[in-house]
């Protein structure tokens, strides 16, 4: 049996700007996503305006090369990928 850990790292800037568009995408393609981590710095006087969404996603591999090229279409976002294969 072949199968493939995809991960996927959303660095999005300018949160209150960018995400709205970065949320309906991943509502969108919800169904390839299996894991979502979001992360971002805080504390008691300041919510960054900068964050980083963890996604582990799994399925056909055209919805979740689709949802990599529509986040990084989107000014502000940066996406990089890690990808390992089982056999």
């Amino acid at each position: 049996m072949h199968d493939t850990h995809r991960i996927v790292g959303v660095h999005v800037t300018d949160r209150v700007r960018r995400a709205g568009q970065v949320q309906q995408l991943l509502s969108e393609y919800g169904c390839s996503i299996k894991t979502r981590v979001g992360l971002h710095p805080v504390n008691e006087n300041v919510c960054s305006p900068n964050g980083l969404i963890l996604l582990e996603l799994f399925g056909d591999e055209a919805p979740c090369r689709a949802l990599v090229d529509k986040l990084t279409a989107i000014e502000g976002v940066e996406v990089q990928q890690m990808v390992f294969e089982h056999s």
